[in-house]
């Protein structure tokens, strides 16, 4: 039997909001955001934030070792994707950027239900099935 497929959501914010939660300030209704993330034992990580911190660890040990470091960094370097990127949060779940069905169904649910409040825009939720996710670029 293959092993489940993990899961992640991730949440989309407007541009002020996405501000505030990448300093750590508290934000007008982020305390209904933040009771679900302390409920679910979760965090909130800046997609822009990961992708620029990936560029960094491959300058510093050798982008050959990472094979999105080209797509990676061109999209950082993108200003409408900059501008995406920022906006967009991935929810870590103790400590861990995919997790069981179960977890990530509760953070849906209790997510979706703030969309419109605490800057929500959007929320979605991904699975770790190579055939719902594109594949990294071949390596030239």
């Amino acid at each position: 039997m293959a092993a489940p497929w993990q899961f992640q959501i991730r949440i989309t914010v407007a541009a002020g909001q996405a501000e505030a939660l990448r300093a750590h300030r508290p934000f007008e209704g982020s305390e209904a955001l933040d009771a679900v993330l302390r409920e679910g034992n979760a965090t909130l990580v800046c997609q822009y934030d990961a992708f620029a911190g990936y560029v960094s660890e491959a300058q510093r040990v050798g982008v050959e070792q990472y094979p999105l470091y080209q797509w990676t960094k061109a999209t950082i370097d993108n200003p409408e994707k900059k501008a995406k990127y920022l906006k967009s949060f991935t929810v870590y779940v103790d400590g861990e950027q995919v997790y069981g069905e179960t977890r990530a169904d509760w953070l849906h649910e209790r997510l979706s239900a703030l969309v419109g409040t605490a800057g929500i825009e959007s929320v979605s939720r991904f699975d770790t099935n190579p055939a719902n996710n594109p594949q990294p670029p071949a390596r030239t």
